[in-house]
Parts: structure tokens; sequence; C-alpha cells
């Protein structure tokens, strides 16, 4: 099969160099990762993982972590099972 269509992006470059490290590790070019990927697309008909806005509940507990409200703590594995009963 040919290849004679291109793909153009922006994504940061950070974001960029760390997954050309792990493509590398894995033996992938970057023009290899993302065929692959297009590949998974067209046989799953969609993203090949999920993708899902988090509820409400999630939501705000993702915002009270960042904020630092309503954490608890531990000192062990043992005292937090404790807390659960």
């Amino acid at each position: 099969m040919s290849k004679a269509e291109m793909i153009r992006a922006r994504i940061d470059p950070s974001v960029k160099h760390d997954a050309e490290v792990i493509l590398q590790e894995l033996g992938l070019s970057v023009t290899e990762a993302i065929t692959l990927f297009y590949r998974q697309v067209v046989m799953h008909r969609g993203l090949p993982f999920q993708a899902r806005l988090p509820n409400e509940i999630t939501r705000k507990a993702m915002q009270d972590a960042l904020e630092g409200e309503d954490i608890s703590e531990w000192v062990d594995l043992e005292a937090l099972k404790a807390g659960l009963r």
C-alpha cells in the first residue's frame, strides 16, 4: 500500500519528546505509531481506549484534591483499613 497522505499536527514539544523516547524504546517510529493508532481506530470503529468525562462525584473529588480539601491521611495500610470499617 502506498503511503501518499501526510498528517501535520501541532503538539507540546515536551510531550512530543517524551513520546518519541518511549516509541524508540518500543522500536517504533513516529510514523509506525501513528499508523498503528489509525489502524486501531478503524478496527474499533472509534478510539481504542475509553474517553469519558468524569461524573460529578469524581469532579468534586479531583477539585478537592487540587485544593487540599477533605483529604484523609493514614500512617499505614492497617490504619486505612480500620478507618474504612
